[in-house]
């Protein structure tokens, strides 16, 4: 799987296509924009997510959410990395 540390995250934001898939609450508490879809509705969102124009970049607080999103896209075919640290690693640069 393909990840994406913070530092090239903040270089290359303005050109990546985020899905972030952190729940609602924390998405109203801060976003970057992107498509918005909680990890317990992607799979029922995954016609959605193919929309996506590919590689699509995963977000999550952590990265440990985004990761496991990560598997389940490229099991279906869809070409994704995951941001390495989460919000957090990009916050803390």
């Amino acid at each position: 799987m393909q990840s994406i540390s913070a530092v090239s995250f903040k270089e290359q934001i303005s050109h990546l296509h985020l899905l972030d898939i952190r729940t609602p609450r924390e998405w109203d508490d801060f976003n970057l924009g992107g498509v918005h879809i909680p990890l317990d509705q992607l799979l029922d969102h995954i016609e959605e997510v193919q929309r996506i124009p590919q590689p699509i970049t995963v977000i999550c607080y952590n990265g440990t959410q985004s990761y496991i999103a990560c598997r389940l896209l490229l099991a279906k075919g869809i070409s994704c990395q995951n941001l390495e640290g989460g919000l957090e690693g990009y916050l803390g640069i």
